[in-house]
């Protein structure tokens, strides 16, 4: 049974997501403060957090921060702004999804459905090799010239799916779709900020290659030539 994380200072928004979660057959705990949830999250396995930005101690923007240092635990922000800069920041800083007060408790529980779906240990695949990338699918890991990158789990799919079809310029939307955010979300402009953070950790390997390559107005390439 999948445990979900909620962390919301309001009750009355805290008691409609418990029960929506649990008559979907979710496991569920509620927690009032960021500090609080995040020594939870060090100590206790969850498959996902449901994290109210507007917290009393800690900003849930911040709280995330801190949760990516030792974590790749879903999340998803709940919020009373729908500005699009906010949505961009919460993307960028490794939210899975994000959910606009006032909300349908229900449709929570559907993205949560989606996104444990997306992240679910997939069918264990082989080593792949492909000339100066080796890509271990079933440990999600990837190496560059021999040495193991660290990458969040965004970076992984992105780059993946990059060397999966050499010299194929993937859309802003495709890739999007690889990582399984709806394009309609309006968040293509976190996949540069992926590619961006990308590039510096393949730069770290190799400072003369470039093995991403930018088309202006269609999207990235993975260049085989150039890594």
């Amino acid at each position: 049974m999948p445990h979900i994380l909620i962390v919301e200072d309001e009750a009355a928004i805290a008691d409609t997501l418990l029960y929506a979660l649990q008559a979907e057959g979710f496991a569920a705990t509620w927690l009032t403060l960021a500090g609080e949830a995040l020594e939870r999250l060090q100590r206790e396995a969850f498959d996902l957090v449901i994290l109210d930005v507007g917290l009393p101690d800690i900003s849930g923007f911040e709280a995330c921060k801190r949760l990516r240092r030792f974590s790749e635990v879903p999340v998803i922000f709940l919020t009373a702004r729908n500005a699009e800069i906010d949505r961009v920041v919460g993307l960028e800083i490794g939210a899975d999804d994000y959910v606009v007060k006032p909300f349908s408790p229900r449709e929570v529980a559907a993205r949560v459905k989606v996104i444990l779906k997306r992240v679910a240990p997939r069918e264990a695949a082989p080593m792949q090799s492909g000339g100066s990338f080796e890509v271990d699918g079933e440990r999600m890991r990837i190496a560059y010239r021999g040495q193991p990158l660290s990458l969040t789990r965004h970076e992984f799919r992105l780059l993946q799916t990059l060397l999966g079809q050499p010299e194929r310029v993937f859309s802003r939307e495709q890739l999007l779709d690889a990582l399984g955010v709806s394009s309609e979300a309006g968040y293509e402009r976190n996949i540069d900020s992926h590619i961006k953070s990308l590039r510096a950790k393949l730069r770290q390997v190799a400072a003369d290659a470039e093995p991403i390559q930018t088309h202006r107005g269609l999207g990235y390439s993975y260049a085989p030539g150039q890594s």
